[in-house]
C-alpha cells in the first residue's frame, strides 16, 4: 500500500512541488510575481528595482482613466509625433478622440498616442511626468520613479515587479480597461475621418484562454517585460515580468500552473 501511495505522489509531484515553492521559476525573468485571487503566491526579486519598458504606459493609462474625460478631443503635438520606438506614426495636427488614443497606447504600445495624452491631460510630457510620480507616491510605490510617460530607458526610469502589480489593481477598478486590453485587433479613426488599424502586441491575447490583457514592453535595457491578467470561471490570476527571456512560453506555463494551483485548492 505504502508503495502504491508513493508511486501516486512521485506521479503529482511536478505541479505539488512547483506550487509548494515560493520560487518555482528562477529562470523566466530577472524578476516575477504571480498573484492567485489578489494573493501572492510565487515571486523572485519583486522589490528590485528594473526599467519597466512599455509598463510605464500603465501609469499613464490610470492618470487618463482617473481624468474621465474619454470623450474629449485631443490633438498630436510635433513632439508626440517625433516619438520613437513603436508608433503609428501620427501626424501634427491630427485629432483624436482620447479614448482612441488610449486604445492604440493600450493595445498598439504606440508611444506618439501615448504621448499626446501626456500633452493633452498636463500641457508637455515633462509636466506631466510629475503628476505621475506624485499618483506612485500616492499609490506607495516605493520601488518606482518615472523619467518619461511612455517608457524608454532613461537613468532613474525604473519599477518593480511588486508596484506593477499594486498598479495593476489600481487600474482594474476602471470598468473601461479590460474591454481596450482584450482586444485583438481594432481600429481607431482621426476625427476627420482617417483610419488606423491597431493590433495587440499581446500575444497572449486571443490565443491564451482566459487572457483579457494587460501590457507589454520591450526595450533594449529592459528587455522583454508583461503584466498579464486572465480569469477562467472565478479564478483570476496577475503575473508580472521584467526582463523576461520566452516570455511568451513562459507566461503560458505560469498562468496554467497558476490556474491549476487556484482549481487544487479551491
Amino acid at each position: 500500500m505504502r508503495t502504491w501511495i508513493f508511486i501516486g505522489l512521485w506521479l503529482l509531484s511536478p505541479l505539488v512541488w512547483a506550487a509548494a515553492q515560493p520560487d518555482p521559476f528562477p529562470q523566466v525573468a530577472d524578476a516575477y510575481l504571480v498573484e492567485i485571487n489578489g494573493a501572492v503566491v510565487w515571486k523572485r526579486q519583486a522589490e528590485k528595482h528594473l526599467p519597466p519598458a512599455s509598463l510605464t504606459k500603465l501609469m499613464t493609462t490610470l492618470l487618463v482613466l482617473e481624468q474621465n474625460q474619454l470623450k474629449d478631443t485631443a490633438s498630436i503635438s510635433r513632439a508626440a509625433s517625433r516619438e520613437t520606438g513603436s508608433r503609428l506614426a501620427l501626424k501634427p495636427g491630427e485629432r483624436f478622440l482620447v479614448q482612441d488614443l488610449l486604445a492604440a497606447t493600450l493595445i498598439e504600445s504606440a508611444n506618439d498616442a501615448c504621448h499626446a495624452l501626456a500633452d493633452h491631460l498636463a500641457g508637455s510630457e515633462a509636466a506631466f511626468v510629475k503628476h505621475m510620480n506624485r499618483r506612485a507616491h500616492e499609490l506607495g510605490l516605493r520601488s518606482t520613479r518615472f523619467q518619461n510617460a511612455c517608457g524608454h530607458d532613461a537613468p532613474g526610469h525604473y519599477s518593480s515587479a511588486h508596484d506593477l502589480a499594486r498598479l495593476a489593481h489600481e487600474l482594474l477598478q476602471h470598468t473601461q480597461l479590460l474591454p481596450l486590453t482584450s482586444q485583438q485587433h481594432t481600429k481607431i479613426t482621426t476625427l476627420d475621418g482617417k483610419p488606423y488599424q491597431l493590433s495587440s502586441k499581446n500575444a497572449l491575447i486571443g490565443r491564451y484562454d482566459g487572457a483579457l490583457g494587460l501590457k507589454t514592453g520591450y526595450t533594449a535595457k529592459a528587455g522583454k517585460c508583461l503584466v498579464a491578467y486572465a480569469k477562467r470561471g472565478e479564478h483570476k490570476v496577475l503575473l508580472v515580468m521584467l526582463h523576461g527571456h520566452d516570455r511568451w512560453w513562459d507566461a503560458a506555463d505560469i498562468l496554467d500552473l497558476a490556474f491549476a494551483h487556484a482549481h487544487n485548492t479551491h
